[in-house]
């Protein structure tokens, strides 16, 4: 069974979640583009719903695929966000953002009233760090950010696209930040939040409701209520 079949077959057990009526938080990244193919096809097939998106790459797929998605600016709550992982772990822990994504993502998790993550086997740790957090900075804030990382214990490394740094949807740099392997997540996840100039980060505390997890062609769902 390859990653990729892994990735479609967790998208596809989460999307048993949504129902007719629901607005749905679309996420970003390789395994939320399985999830939201599935869900255009399903609205083909007569299901009825509406979304939001999280990046300006899903929002563009999920017209493509005739999906309805509102400008999210002027939504406060949805009722459902599906989305993918870096890292995650028993508590459903979070590292996200390697898509660039995890300020809108972030916010549109937190609208929702449940949160689900879509994952493949590997994306699953004993303790998050491996995979760097990402942060997303305002340029003009860039170098004393990076310092303020350092003194957190994090080694940092400007997001490159090509020969020049990489922007998000928002016009921002991201500082990719190794700090080894995370003992309190939620402690650095506060810290980072107190550092002016920092846009968001990508640790996600207490935001996922459940992990739906492939490995090997099986899917297993994990709830936060259950795991904590």
């Amino acid at each position: 069974m390859s990653q990729n079949e892994d990735k479609r077959l967790a998208a596809l057990a989460a999307a048993d979640e949504v129902r007719d009526g629901m607005l749905v938080g679309l996420g970003t990244g390789s395994t939320a583009a399985f999830l939201i193919d599935e869900l255009a096809r399903r609205a083909r097939d007569g299901l009825r719903i509406e979304a939001v998106a999280t990046s300006l790459a899903s929002d563009a797929q999920a017209k493509a695929g005739g999906l309805t998605v509102r400008p999210f600016e002027d939504v406060a709550a949805i009722d459902l966000c599906i989305d993918g992982a870096d890292e995650i772990d028993g508590a459903c822990r979070a590292i996200k953002g390697a898509g660039a994504a995890m300020v809108r993502e972030k916010i549109v998790a937190t609208a929702a009233t449940r949160m689900v993550v879509i994952a493949d086997g590997c994306k699953k740790v004993a303790q998050l760090g491996a995979a760097p957090v990402p942060v997303e900075v305002l340029p003009f804030g860039r170098a004393f950010v990076a310092r303020a990382l350092a003194e957190l214990g994090g080694k940092s490394t400007l997001r490159p696209r090509g020969d020049a740094p990489y922007l998000t949807d928002q016009g921002n740099l991201i500082l990719d930040t190794h700090f080894g392997l995370i003992a309190d997540p939620a402690t650095l996840a506060r810290h980072l939040s107190l550092v002016p100039g920092v846009v968001g980060h990508g640790l996600f505390i207490d935001e996922v409701d459940a992990l739906y997890l492939a490995e090997g062609g099986t899917v297993t769902r994990i709830e936060r209520s259950a795991a904590i």
